[in-house]
């Protein structure tokens, strides 16, 4: 979305133009993140519990790799939240099965944390003029807003904006997209959801490395928020980018077949985030007007320790300071998409630095970031 004429180059907006034209403007509202609210599925997936049972489903891969030996323990998580208890994984599935779990427990997750997110913003659901919903887990067709919209009490007029495949990048762009829309009529209330199962992609019938990396690293979870222009809130979004970088197609992503989603995923992503992420995240800041010296603290999705550690080495920043980063990967694991935003919500938690940015990577291979300003 443009908010700027090509004809008028000095018009003024709040986020940065694709070319580079600085995007803040105090001129004109910007919009405010007024709540936030997370949550989980009601099953936990206890990590050495998970680990002896893979150890005996994939016995011949354990035996045969030093590198695959210590996966579970490596990964800093201690427990993770699932749409199923841990024996429904063990048994053969395939896209029915899957498919009526993402059915039935992300309409139960959009419902419980868009609720708390219109609570905590002081709205009811016939208040909301646009809803954002993000999910890569699963397909649904109508998708899980429309499938909840009568139990939410959405209004008839209501604007959808379902999004797909944006992965573990969803939370931070999800909310860009939601900012924006906000944004373009302002005074209107924007409820962003994002739920994601990412549990159901277990394969029992791939016995390879990316399988089993997935499955010592997802869990399931979903989080919401709610902006308005014009009103003061928890922070205000200043601006939002992207980075795709070439080539990179087959970093991450998933591969669909009869049974299901199955993971795609390379095993250098650490690396690349410890030389590719900080440059992306500067042109990122650069084309909304910041420095990375702007930013009080970095909110980072943390696709995995080794991950967290990365962009520690990439950004200078001391070992263990994102440290939230750590704490919500050991209690939930990898959710994709809201991961980030059960991060932030500890960091407003904490007390909001004077400006925050939120990094997420995903599928493309991109980088995408948000920054947001603390009320006043």
């Amino acid at each position: 979305m443009r908010l700027i004429s090509d004809s008028d180059p000095s018009a003024p907006n709040t986020y940065a133009d694709t070319r580079g034209v600085p995007a803040r403007d105090e001129r004109v509202p910007r919009a405010s993140l007024l709540s936030l609210a997370t949550a989980v599925p009601e099953h936990v997936l206890v990590q050495s519990e998970v680990a002896t049972q893979m150890h005996r489903f994939f016995a011949d891969i354990f035996a045969n790799s030093e590198t695959m030996g210590g996966i579970f323990a490596s990964t800093g998580i201690r427990q993770r939240y699932a749409a199923r208890p841990l024996d429904w994984y063990l048994e053969p599935r395939g896209w029915p099965e899957r498919t009526a779990v993402y059915m039935e427990t992300g309409c139960a997750l959009f419902v419980e944390v868009a609720r708390r997110a219109l609570d905590g913003a002081g709205c009811t659901a016939a208040d909301v003029d646009t809803i954002v919903f993000i999910s890569t887990s699963g397909i649904a067709t109508p998708s899980i807003d429309a499938v909840v919209h009568e139990r939410m009490g959405f209004r008839p007029d209501v604007e959808r904006v379902p999004v797909f495949g944006l992965g573990c990048a969803g939370g931070v762009t999800g909310l860009a997209v939601a900012a924006r829309l906000a944004q373009a009529r302002p005074g209107s209330t924007v409820l962003m959801v994002t739920v994601e199962l990412s549990t159901l992609a277990f394969r029992l019938d791939r016995p390879d490395k990316a399988n089993l990396i997935s499955t010592a690293l997802f869990g399931d979870g979903a989080a919401a928020c709610v902006l308005r222009t014009g009103e003061e809130g928890i922070a205000l979004v200043e601006g939002a980018g992207e980075h795709l970088w070439p080539d990179t197609l087959g970093i991450m992503g998933w591969s669909i077949d009869p049974v299901g989603f199955g993971v795609v995923l390379v095993p250098d992503v650490p690396s690349f985030a410890a030389t590719n992420l900080k440059p992306a995240v500067t042109n990122i800041l650069g084309r909304i007007g910041l420095t990375l010296e702007d930013i009080g603290r970095f909110v980072c999705h943390p696709g995995g320790t080794k991950v967290v550690a990365a962009i520690e080495r990439s950004f200078g920043l001391d070992q263990g300071s994102l440290d939230h980063e750590r704490g919500v990967l050991a209690e939930f694991g990898n959710m994709s998409a809201p991961t980030v935003l059960f991060i932030f919500e500890r960091v407003i938690a904490d007390g909001l630095p004077e400006r925050a940015t939120l990094v997420s990577m995903g599928p493309g291979f991109t980088a995408s970031c948000v920054s947001l300003a603390r009320a006043a």
